[in-house]
């Protein structure tokens, strides 16, 4: 019965998902029809609040496609390949491959986010390329599906920033918070980490039990999806210019001064291991993992080529945060008015639930978590307050509301779908079950915190 659900799932996405890039096109007609009857805004102001938002995650775009890029040339090095490999050679059978990336992934992306999204789907592949009978198009699900507890570990932009003390804090929040609120309140609380514990031992158990028993019934990767190019040995230096190209200590005096500059950053100076860090950690490392520049060159232009996708989509994304919290002369914006329904339903019991799913809904339409911060911050809070509600507690619940439809949203699916070289509509069906699994675990927790 199990397996029938899953290929229904299945079947069904990969018959209605369109493309990424389409289904970007669609939620921004959708969220531009949306506007103007409900906020009462002309379509001039819908498209002028479009076009402003467009090119404001530019710098987030150009952040995303160097970790997808520097990830993926870190995990070409010689040495991080072996050391892949002998993990991926771990696992004896596809449920327990399955398992086990799920696991790797969700830890990593819990400590990290854009650490664990590369990571997890490297190592994937990996095992695709050492273990036969994998279903691929599960693997590769897996190890994206551990994204799910981000925004509630410790990369989570919106619990961060309400530990950041600072005006800017109360600005944000129209006055309802005057003090930072410490991560042992949000991430770090009891209630938290029990709920990440389940999310994460649930999308095992579910990931690795969704494996068709039926060998028949394995899509197998194709081999073309795997091959590795050679490495070209450069013949000897014979010019001044090809020898500094292949000069080891050149790689070494940058490198050192990389992997210095964090240490110091994040060791002595209270740097937080934000993605710039993990930008700088892949990079550097990479670096340093090549050992020449000429060797780090060829892999970084052969990684480059999977972030057009990124490069591609993230405008048309940051245009839809413009429709969304766009204000015109009738004084609303729809991320408000989602956000007051949620409000008008709620008792104290119920709001931190009501604040999950009205993140959850904002999500699809702006899969960002500071674009979540600027819409709901200056509304949540506030009305937290009225109703007794642990700003702690409303937070959280900001957060699991914008991970958790990143299981359906190919959004921040990019990076490890150019890897793998899928679309979307390869992994969404497994993910739909791991959402409708995680949504409960998340809603009852949510309730049992707020009693």
């Amino acid at each position: 019965m199990f397996q029938k659900v899953i290929r229904g799932c299945v079947n069904m996405v990969q018959r209605w998902l369109p493309e990424p890039f389409v289904f970007a096109i669609i939620l921004t007609l959708v969220a531009m029809v949306l506007a103007m009857p409900i906020c009462h805004q002309t379509p001039l102001e819908v498209v002028e609040h479009w076009g402003s938002g467009v090119w404001g995650l530019l710098a987030f775009s150009m952040q995303m496609a160097l970790v997808l890029v520097c990830g993926s040339a870190l995990a070409t090095a010689p040495a991080i390949r072996r050391g892949i490999r002998f993990m991926a050679g771990l696992p004896k059978k596809p449920a327990g491959a399955i398992a086990l990336v799920t696991l790797v992934s969700a830890i990593a992306c819990w400590l990290n986010w854009g650490f664990g999204l590369i990571v997890g789907v490297i190592f994937a592949k990996e095992i695709a390329r050492t273990l036969r009978g994998v279903d691929y198009r599960l693997l590769i699900a897996s190890a994206y599906s551990g994204f799910v507890v981000w925004h509630a570990g410790l990369s989570g932009s919106i619990p961060l920033t309400m530990s950041t003390d600072g005006e800017s804090l109360m600005r944000a929040t129209n006055g309802a918070l005057t003090t930072p609120v410490p991560v042992g309140q949000t991430i770090l609380d009891p209630h938290n980490l029990v709920m990440v514990a389940l999310v994460i031992g649930a999308i095992v158990l579910v990931n690795s039990l969704m494996h068709p028993k039926n060998p028949l019934m394995v899509v197998a990767v194709d081999p073309s999806l795997l091959a590795e190019e050679e490495t070209v040995a450069r013949g000897k230096a014979t010019t001044p210019a090809e020898k500094l190209e292949g000069s080891r200590l050149l790689t070494w005096i940058i490198g050192g001064i990389g992997l210095i500059f964090l240490v110091v950053r994040l060791g002595f100076r209270g740097g937080a291991f934000d993605l710039n860090a993990v930008i700088m950690l892949f990079l550097f490392t990479g670096l340093l993992m090549h050992g020449t520049p000429y060797a780090y060159v060829k892999a970084f232009g052969k990684a480059a080529s999977g972030a057009s996708g990124i490069l591609l989509q993230f405008p048309f994304y940051a245009g839809i945060m413009g429709i969304i919290t766009g204000v015109g002369e009738s004084g609303i914006c729809l991320g408000t008015v989602v956000s007051d329904a949620c409000i008008s339903a709620s008792t104290p019991l119920t709001y931190p639930l009501l604040t999950f799913v009205c993140a959850a809904v904002l999500n699809m339409f702006v899969p960002s978590g500071g674009g979540h911060w600027a819409i709901q911050a200056p509304i949540m809070f506030g009305a937290s307050a009225n109703l007794g509600v642990d700003p702690g507690l409303t937070g959280i619940a900001i957060a699991w509301g914008d991970a958790w439809t990143n299981l359906i949203q190919p959004f921040w699916a990019l990076p490890a779908l150019a890897i793998a070289k899928l679309s979307a509509k390869d992994i969404m069906g497994y993910c739909l079950i791991d959402l409708f699994v995680t949504g409960v675990i998340i809603c009852g927790g949510l309730l049992v915190w707020a009693w």
